[in-house]
């Protein structure tokens, strides 16, 4: 047995065969993978364009209306949940887009109040 040689393990397998994804710049069995295209990808779901949402509320909307023309209460429910969540989403959007607009105009109208008067009460 060689004792000063490093042992290499293998990693486990996954029940799920779930496999690490390695950095883009990294060697993956001599192949190198350049995957710029996803940088700006969100994997949450979020949604930051406030049109986009709307849209999104206005189609659970739709669909609430359609689960009600055919008589499912727990569909209509489910709907409306969906779109009650995107407009809270689309409130919070405009509520941060808002104090940013407010915030950028208050800093461009900064005053700086110096007070020159030289009468002090002793």
């Amino acid at each position: 047995m060689i004792n000063n040689r490093r042992r290499n393990f293998r990693g486990r397998q996954q029940k799920n065969n779930f496999r690490r994804r390695s950095p883009s710049n990294h060697s993956v069995n001599g192949h190198y993978s350049n995957n710029a295209g996803n940088k700006n990808f969100s994997r949450n779901g979020s949604l930051s364009n406030p049109v986009s949402i709307e849209k999104v509320i206005s189609k659970y909307q739709q669909l609430a209306k359609d689960a009600q023309s055919s008589g499912d209460p727990v569909l209509i429910e489910n709907y409306l949940q969906h779109a009650e969540h995107y407009s809270r989403r689309l409130a919070e959007i405009n509520y941060k887009s808002q104090s940013v607009s407010n915030s950028t105009d208050k800093s461009d109208n900064v005053v700086i109040n110096t007070d020159t008067s030289k009468d002090k009460e002793i």
